[in-house]
């Protein structure tokens, strides 16, 4: 029987740069068994041959900060509108949303949530402006909603009596994890014996590096902490952060694209410390739990909504006293720790691993496509 055609619009990187495009790649590689997908993205060398089963449409970034983007969606919102043929389109991020009146006079819509970015600080009041605009569009069109965080569904129906579909953030199942891949990183950078390590797509304050550094100050660490980030995101807030870390032993090694790289740097940490101050669901939290090193992690709602006490160890979120008591608690009783680390793993294998993740829009899908 010929494949229903679905077609992902929203996500602008593809192979992923981390954050929802590696929750749509992730994805991907199963919805693919079940649909003919086709993928807008930004213009890549390797996305066309990169998933098989998966079509492209790519189009070339514009390099305009805030408009470029845009550009970009409406480049892909008029391909959808004129050449697709599509029984479901799938917009991930209300970034998009400003399409969803239009697209859903044409298409059958699915509309996820991957978080509030009017929430982040990176943003001017022009663009926190245009994405509430954006989260009103998204809630009170005809899309079925779907959002990747729990809080932000809870929100949605307190604030907009809107119900919307929780469907949270999946991950593949970690076979085996190759510590050398971190060895050349590691060896360029100088950093020797076990060390903390703290990982973002994006160095902003919003990642709570700042609460770190102040708490391994406050409790004389003489180890060293690797942080694995875009420092070009704000250039003046790193520069805070290698000011404020002058006496510590801190690697600021970049941004890590490549997943198993990644794995292997977690994998070779003592404890990933996790200080962030607001998310949807991180799929960093999942990533580092089924690596199975322990986590030192915020208590925003967020995270307790995907891990409890005695899977992670939680300190209060911005509280640079709680987070170092913390630390020097997680020192002593490194055996709890690793018993943490191994609830925490037990836990995302039973309950966010893609396969399981998939078979929810599998079922939204076909169940949309047959309500004709």
């Amino acid at each position: 029987m010929k494949k229903k055609r679905i077609a992902i619009f929203g996500v602008k990187y593809f192979p992923s740069k981390g954050g929802t495009s590696r929750v749509v790649e992730n994805l991907l590689w199963e919805l693919k068994n079940h649909f003919d997908i086709t993928i807008y993205c930004y213009r890549h060398e390797s996305a066309s041959g990169f998933m098989e089963g998966v079509n492209t449409i790519q189009f070339n970034e514009t390099p305009i900060k805030g408009v470029g983007v845009f550009l970009f969606y409406f480049k892909c919102f008029l391909h959808i509108m004129w050449k697709g043929q599509y029984d479901v389109v799938h917009l991930h991020k209300m970034d998009g949303a400003f399409f969803l009146p239009l697209l859903s006079l044409k298409f059958k819509m699915i509309a996820t949530s991957h978080g509030l970015p009017y929430l982040n600080d990176k943003w001017s009041s022009i663009g926190k402006f245009y994405f509430r605009r954006m989260e009103e569009m998204f809630i009170r069109s005809k899309a079925n909603l779907t959002s990747v965080s729990k809080t932000q569904v809870e929100y949605f129906e307190k604030e907009y009596k809107r119900k919307v579909l929780h469907i949270p953030n999946g991950i593949h199942r970690i076979e085996k994890i190759t510590p050398e891949e971190a060895d050349e990183i590691l060896k360029k950078n100088e950093v020797e014996g076990e060390y903390l390590f703290f990982a973002a797509r994006r160095l902003i304050p919003l990642k709570g590096c700042h609460t770190l550094i102040d708490a391994l100050k406050k409790i004389n660490y003489q180890g060293t902490l690797v942080i694995a980030a875009d420092v070009e995101q704000l250039p003046v807030y790193t520069e805070q952060l290698r000011k404020t870390a002058e006496g510590l032993k801190v690697k600021f090694v970049g941004y890590v694209s490549e997943l198993d790289v990644l794995n292997a740097l977690i994998l070779r940490s003592k404890f990933f410390v996790f200080p962030s101050e607001l998310e949807a669901m991180s799929m960093m939290l999942l990533e580092v739990g089924s690596v199975g090193t322990p986590i030192i992690c915020s208590d925003i709602p967020q995270n307790t909504a995907v891990l409890e006490n005695g899977e992670v160890l939680f300190f209060e979120s911005k509280n640079v006293a709680d987070l170092a008591a913390k630390m020097k608690w997680a020192f002593e009783n490194e055996s709890k720790m690793e018993n943490f680390a191994k609830q925490a793993k037990e836990k995302i294998e039973k309950k966010y691993l893609v396969e399981k993740v998939a078979d929810e829009y599998i079922d939204l899908y076909n169940t949309i496509i047959l309500n004709n």
